[in-house]
């Protein structure tokens, strides 16, 4: 079915949910790969080294929030990858799943309300609109 699987997380609940519906479409053909990707977004980033000082646990604070899904997808026995790139999160999602021909993007919805997409947008609706693959949102 789906061979080259991307899920974009963000450690949010709602990511986790993406990995974990990720995961179970993997797990349908042995020879899928999930790509978890973690977009480091400019904004947060200069936060969170001004907030803690100290890149080190800034960087060990992004894997950790990655790491629950990897432990998911060893248990799941399915082959993944974790790539942690810098940028603006829909930009760098498209980009990669054009690079690596992704069957599928597997998004977390973060539940804005009407206004909040009419205003804001959200990453997962830019997403599925510019994308040219199939984009599951998962809720």
């Amino acid at each position: 079915m789906f061979k080259k699987i991307l899920v974009a997380s963000d450690g949010s609940v709602h990511s986790f949910r993406a990995a974990e519906k990720a995961i179970e479409l993997a797990k349908i053909d042995s020879e899928s790969k999930i790509n978890v990707l973690y977009v480091v977004d400019g904004n947060h980033s200069k936060h969170d080294i001004l907030r803690n000082w100290d890149l080190g646990e800034v960087s060990e604070q992004r894997q950790g929030k990655l790491r629950t899904i990897e432990e998911k997808a060893k248990e799941a026995g399915v082959n993944y990858e974790i790539i942690i790139i810098r940028g603006e999160p829909v930009q760098k999602i498209l980009q990669l799943a054009k690079e690596l021909q992704t069957d599928v993007i597997v998004l977390g919805s973060r539940g804005l309300n009407v206004l909040q997409e009419m205003v804001l947008g959200s990453v997962s609706h830019q997403v599925a609109k510019k994308a040219k693959c199939p984009v599951m949102i998962v809720k």
